[in-house]
């Protein structure tokens, strides 16, 4: 299986999504009056515990990686590897949108400052968009960390690339003698 690294942009549009949905969140909550806006301190702790979890899965799984086949003290189930990286992916992508998310209502409150509901509102989507973005570099160094060391064996790129060129070097030495014998 090859997987591959999520690219930067999904976590752009992510943001963006965030930000649509949150602004029109904060719009009807203006329109409406029910109170739907903010981040409940329980949501944030969620969070960070996520993140935690994920980036100690994480590191098992890259040291695991790194440490060199014959002193491993240990076995990773590889199943295990491969749903902590599905793990990190989803907390990168989940903490973009959210950090938009939270951010927009953020962004929408501070025009009402002064009230004393909004003014909690916004203490904690400030807190929830720090997390959120904290989530997000968890889950793209994650990522990272789960990532194989570059394998030398005879399917590695260079490895081809080499035997092509020796092969091509001794096919150019072949012609050259037989051009000399003639």
């Amino acid at each position: 299986m090859s997987a591959r690294r999520t690219p930067w942009w999904y976590y752009v549009i992510a943001v963006l999504i965030g930000l649509v949905f949150g602004a029109i969140l904060f719009k009807s909550d203006e329109m409406t009056g029910l109170s739907l806006i903010g981040a409940p301190w329980f949501v944030s702790f969620v969070l960070v515990l996520l993140g935690v979890v994920v980036l100690a899965l994480a590191l098992q799984v890259h040291q695991y990686a790194i440490t060199d086949p014959a002193k491993r003290k240990s076995w990773i189930d590889p199943t295990k590897a491969v749903y902590t990286l599905v793990l990190c992916k989803a907390l990168g992508i989940a903490g973009a949108g959210l950090a938009g998310w939270y951010l927009a209502q953020l962004l929408l409150c501070l025009t009402h400052w002064g009230a004393s509901y909004y003014h909690n509102v916004i203490i904690q989507c400030a807190i929830a968009t720090v997390i959120c973005i904290a989530d997000m570099v968890v889950g793209i160094i994650g990522e990272w960390f789960c990532q194989l060391p570059p394998d030398e064996g005879a399917e590695n790129p260079k490895i081809k690339a080499a035997k092509r060129r020796e092969r091509r070097r001794k096919l150019a030495a072949g012609s050259m003698g037989k051009r000399s014998d003639s």
